[in-house]
């Protein structure tokens, strides 16, 4: 995860952007959809034609739209539930086509079955961190943190593969496989987390309240 630091550096970029925007009528969901249609399409557009360097280059622009309407939020002062559902729906489209259009590389065009092996665990994993963090709080636990969350995914993934574009060997082996390995522990961190949770839940259920009269003797 970015830590508070890193975070505040991008809204110093990005709030401006955001308020000029909202100045002009444009809501955040329209560019979170927008973002999400870019990054799809140029997925599976360019990834796997084997164009992996234009392919990086276009994706990672319209990924920073996920950056841009959560600046827009704080312009408007409000955020509404729809919104941050519409954005985590959107966030996990984008991320399964990014990693599907890599197998697709790896199975077709790029000739590496053993490769498209780890984008699938990558897709899969990635899918599985963001649903257990829903369920857990759908359920009133907690299962924050993990080793690597979506933007350390996004990164790593887009990286290597911009490198791999650019002819440096093996840039891509050691990004998916590593992601792969990385998420797969990150699946098990958050069980752990849901885990530790729901006995610290069922173990403040069982206490009794201080609020309730003492029973009769």
């Amino acid at each position: 995860m970015l830590n508070s630091s890193a975070r505040a550096h991008v809204n110093r970029v990005t709030d401006p952007i955001g308020r000029w925007l909202v100045g002009r009528g444009i809501t955040p969901d329209a560019v979170t959809v927008a973002g999400t249609v870019g990054s799809v399409a140029a997925a599976l557009w360019f990834l796997p034609r084997g164009e992996l360097v234009a392919g990086t280059l276009v994706i990672t622009l319209f990924v920073l739209f996920d950056l841009i309407d959560g600046a827009m939020a704080r312009a408007r002062g409000r955020s509404t539930v729809f919104g941050a559902v519409l954005d985590s729906t959107c966030d996990r489209i984008a991320d399964g086509a990014l990693f599907a259009a890599l197998a697709w590389w790896c199975l077709g065009v790029g000739d590496q079955r053993t490769l498209g092996v780890a984008a699938l665990v990558c897709l899969v994993a990635g899918q599985l961190v963001s649903y257990i963090k829903a369920r857990a709080e759908g359920a009133g636990l907690s299962a924050d943190g993990g080793l690597v969350e979506r933007a350390e995914r996004l990164i790593i993934a887009l990286v290597g593969t911009g490198l791999h574009g650019l002819g440096v060997p093996y840039a891509l082996h050691v990004a998916l496989w590593v992601l792969a390995a990385a998420s797969v522990w990150t699946v098990g961190q958050r069980i752990a987390a849901v885990h530790r949770s729901a006995r610290a839940h069922e173990a403040g259920r069982g206490a009794p309240d201080p609020a309730d009269p003492a029973p009769n003797p």
